[in-house]
């Protein structure tokens, strides 16, 4: 497909739905176990997609932002090596670094007027921001920052510094200190927080990248089948750490990326807890759950899916272990069912939870935002070490959000003379602001691994 070809396909898909439900594979249908691996774009096709996703946010989200929190500037200042969160999201494809010290300006001029923007560096960014620099005319990067700032005269000026997120807390102590030595004592009484444009941005996930977004999970699902098979699990030798590692080199392989570390955890009869990170091998009998996330055109993943190793004559897991897993899908349910625009994930937490112990359940519930990052930004539905309040949870949901929704079930299994299991379980989904479909699906019933033989 040349770059052209590219770029028509991605217009399209800035048209489609935004609601993930509409899009294929949608979850109405359980997605298989083991799905196909979708194709993966070469880099430079990924290039041209996530610079034309970037270009359409530029467009169309920040001045949304600007304008609802009625913020007129924007400076974003980081150096080489060391991004501002919201920043390294918006570097161009092939400026990997913020080279030197890099400046991205916003202003908006209103009266409808579009929003300005400027990057102040040595090598510029593409045509996504128009340059603002001229060295030879102003050498001191400094003073023409404060020249552009004067220039357009802004009611208020949002930096990136909060102590509520990391993600709207990127400017660093000494470019702050910087900048607030050029301005004027106008301009520094006019500088607010930027948090509500850096969460906005990171949070909200556009159609266009919707639109892809189940083929990135549909990718992190089929991997994860391959892993939860007997081509790659030998009962009695294969350790969790060698499927770990599994996964790990799987991800390297097809060219994708990793955003922490895979983890493989063992629950067998007659043994309390979990075994992890052990040499332990992979028995025959033993259930199994795999923590996993790839990133892939700047998106990523973060997956918790169970499988069980059959015994010999076995077609099927125990049906205590069956019915965990329902249970988990149940705590799932109560989860989804309560998300709801403009509420604070406290509330959800608080609401979910009645939901699922009023079924009987014994639930556990930490989910989180996924997008740009994995555990990204936005509010919290619980942690797993907190199920009655959050800070970060009082933050308010908004709608076209993508989430990972990420929880645990936990109950006795009767075959197993009455073990106390935690059924553990993570699927991404898409929140419209009316109502949450899971990406690509959600597993519903084990991944089966039946020894192949040697």
């Amino acid at each position: 497909m040349t770059l052209k070809l590219l770029l028509a396909a991605a217009a399209a898909l800035a048209c489609a739905p935004a609601n993930a439900a509409d899009l294929p594979p949608a979850d109405q249908a359980e997605a298989s176990m083991r799905p196909a691996l979708p194709a993966i774009l070469p880099l430079r096709h990924r290039a041209a997609l996530q610079d034309f996703w970037l270009r359409e946010r530029l467009d169309t989200l920040v001045p949304a932002l600007m304008r609802e929190h009625g913020i007129d500037m924007w400076v974003l200042v980081a150096r080489e090596y060391l991004e501002d969160p919201v920043m390294a999201t918006m570097l161009n494809a092939t400026s990997l670094h913020a080279r030197r010290r890099t400046v991205l300006i916003f202003f908006d001029p209103g009266g409808g007027k579009r929003v300005e923007r400027l990057v102040l560096n040595k090598h510029g960014m593409g045509d996504l921001f128009a340059p603002g620099w001229d060295m030879d005319k102003q050498p001191d990067q400094w003073r023409r920052i404060a020249e552009v700032i004067t220039e357009r005269s802004p009611r208020r000026i949002a930096l990136n510094v909060s102590p509520d997120s990391a993600f709207a807390d990127g400017l660093t102590h000494s470019q702050h200190e910087a900048l607030m030595a050029v301005l004027t004592p106008a301009q520094r009484a006019s500088v607010v927080p930027g948090f509500p444009l850096a969460i906005g941005w990171l949070e909200t996930r556009t159609r266009a990248e919707m639109a892809r977004y189940g083929q990135i999970v549909r990718i992190a699902h089929a991997i994860i089948g391959e892993g939860f098979s007997g081509a790659v699990v030998k009962p009695g030798t294969t350790t969790n750490q060698d499927l770990v590692w599994w996964y790990r080199q799987r991800v390297s392989d097809l060219g994708l990326g990793s955003w922490f570390q895979p983890s493989v955890e063992i629950t067998r009869k007659g043994v309390p807890g979990i075994l992890r990170e052990t040499d332990e091998p992979i028995q025959r009998g033993d259930m199994l759950r795999v923590d996993f996330g790839i990133s892939y055109l700047g998106l990523n993943t973060d997956t918790q899916h169970v499988a069980y190793v059959l015994r010999p004559g076995e077609q099927d897991a125990p049906a205590g272990l069956k019915a965990g897993l329902r249970a988990s899908n149940a705590v799932q349910d109560a989860v989804t069912s309560e998300m709801r625009t403009g509420d604070t994930g406290n509330q959800v937490l608080a609401r979910a939870r009645a939901k699922a112990i009023a079924q009987g359940l014994d639930p556990t519930i930490y989910s989180h935002p996924i997008g740009y990052h994995g555990h990204a930004a936005g509010s919290a539905i619980g942690q797993s070490e907190n199920q009655t309040f959050v800070p970060h949870g009082e933050y308010r949901l908004r709608p076209n959000i993508a989430w990972s929704i990420e929880l645990k079930a936990t109950q006795a299994v009767p075959e197993w003379d009455g073990q106390m299991v935690d059924f553990k379980s993570e699927e991404d989904a898409f929140f419209d602001g009316k109502r949450v479909t899971y990406i690509d699906g959600r597993q519903t019933q084990f991944h089966l691994i039946e020894a192949e033989p040697s």
